[in-house]
């Protein structure tokens, strides 16, 4: 592991005034994008004495802020009134307050296009307006996930167009977000820090920065390590759970339950890390990130092909979800037209309100296109909306007894530890578990229908 060389001296005027400024909480933070990461991130910056202004373009989101209204479940709400009211925290979507910041810390969105490839326009447009407002001794941290070579390739330019000169005259760095929503072990101050910055100088004053308020950060040689780390993390949570799903259905042709044998093959003390299977999956990283990896590669004539025979795999599972749930309904005598489907939790993990890329989504539009009526409960989600490729408008259903006894068939799409699952397969004529929920139910087991 490498080390941070101190090598910013009193006689490098500008930058040992940042150096200054952030040891001492001083150093006024910037954080553009106000969504999962950005907000935790202002937040955390602000609980240790940093004045953060939060930049965002939905005016929206802003006067949620400026009005201590919290709606990031990994944030708390009482803190964030607090840092409010103090002061603390302001939001805005005036970019001209760029110019007042010391620090800039870059939390966009990147999904990707129809054609899988990156979408860095956000990327851009900060960089953009940070090049516009820009002024000597600033730094700028990038931490939305991308593709190597990212903050040297596409953002050092932009910002270099004025004439100013990184490391001397503004410092940029590189250090990838590593959020879990809805992990109650791991928080930002707690979950290791990877940074990467484009001269000693901009690493040893953004490494400073994050030290303030994350317990370990780990400086790498470079941004685009840095950015390679990213990906990397969650390519090996793609590729593994790909390799479990199509272990899935592989079970499902021998007639083995694959729930026993990970759960068998979890119990050896070495040599295996233990992922489960599903109906997909979901988020704004997994189902994302390793295609910034296989666009990148393809520039140095590398096809990754594990990463793109893992995406395949994953999405190939949402398809035999419609499949299972048409053999089981067969079973009963029943078409998958016109059945009555009751699908408990729609959010991409459980526990969570997020539905970014949800294979829920996914495969309740499958079961639509053929026919099939939906309803679902999501004590997180309240209502659907059309978005992307999902084309339906539909509300959170209480989960009562007649509900659950109405529907032909209830599909668990996601676990979440609230519901009552003795109930739901006590009143349901037929359950189909994706995600093992149901492992505890005594009773009734004949009625369910595991993946």
């Amino acid at each position: 592991m490498m080390t941070v060389r101190q090598v910013i001296s009193d006689d490098d005027v500008l930058a040992q005034t940042l150096l200054n400024k952030v040891k001492k909480h001083q150093a006024q933070v910037g954080v553009i994008g106000l969504g999962y990461v950005g907000l935790p991130l202002a937040v955390e910056k602000a609980k240790v004495g940093f004045p953060v202004l939060g930049f965002d373009v939905n005016p929206q989101r802003v006067a949620q802020v400026n009005a201590g209204a919290n709606y990031i479940g990994d944030v708390n709400d009482q803190e964030l009134e607090d840092l409010v009211k103090r002061e603390a925290i302001l939001a805005t979507t005036d970019f001209s307050r760029l110019a007042d910041c010391d620090i800039i810390i870059i939390c966009v969105p990147t999904p990707l296009t129809i054609t899988r490839d990156p979408d860095i326009s956000y990327i851009k447009s900060s960089a953009e307006q940070i090049a516009r407002y820009m002024r000597p001794g600033q730094l700028i941290t990038l931490e939305s996930t991308t593709y190597p070579g990212t903050t040297q390739e596409v953002i050092l330019p932009l910002l270099e167009k004025g004439g100013l000169k990184v490391g001397t005259d503004f410092f940029l760095a590189f250090s990838p977000e590593r959020v879990d929503p809805g992990n109650k072990r791991f928080t930002t101050r707690n979950t290791s820090k990877v940074v990467g910055g484009v001269t000693p100088a901009c690493l040893e004053i953004s490494y400073t920065l994050y030290a303030q308020t994350i317990l370990n950060v780990v400086p790498v040689s470079s941004p685009a390590a840095a950015e390679l780390t990213k990906v990397f993390e969650n390519t090996y949570r793609a590729v593994n759970i790909a390799m479990v799903n199509e272990l899935m259905l592989l079970c499902d042709r021998m007639g083995l339950d694959i729930w026993e044998v990970v759960e068998a093959a979890g119990t050896k003390p070495f040599g295996i890390q233990t992922f489960y299977p599903g109906p997909g999956v979901g988020g704004h990283c997994i189902p994302i990130d390793p295609f910034y990896l296989t666009w990148k590669a393809r520039q140095y004539d590398f096809h990754t092909r594990f990463i793109e025979l893992a995406g395949e795999v994953n999405v190939e599972v949402s398809y035999y979800v419609i499949n299972k749930v048409t053999r089981a309904l067969n079973e009963v005598n029943k078409s998958l037209k016109d059945s009555n489907i009751f699908v408990l939790g729609v959010a991409y993990k459980k526990d969570i309100d997020d539905v970014r890329e949800s294979p829920a989504l996914k495969i309740m539009e499958l079961l639509k296109k053929n026919g099939a009526l939906i309803k679902y409960h999501d004590p997180y989600i309240p209502g659907i909306e059309p978005h992307g490729g999902i084309t339906f408008s539909l509300t959170s259903q209480e989960m009562t007894n007649e509900e659950l006894a109405a529907a032909d068939c209830v599909l668990i799409l996601t676990d979440h530890s609230a519901v009552d699952y003795e109930r739901v397969v006590e009143k349901a004529k037929l359950i189909i578990d994706t995600r093992n929920a149901t492992k505890d139910v005594g009773q009734n087991r004949e009625k369910i229908v595991k993946i």
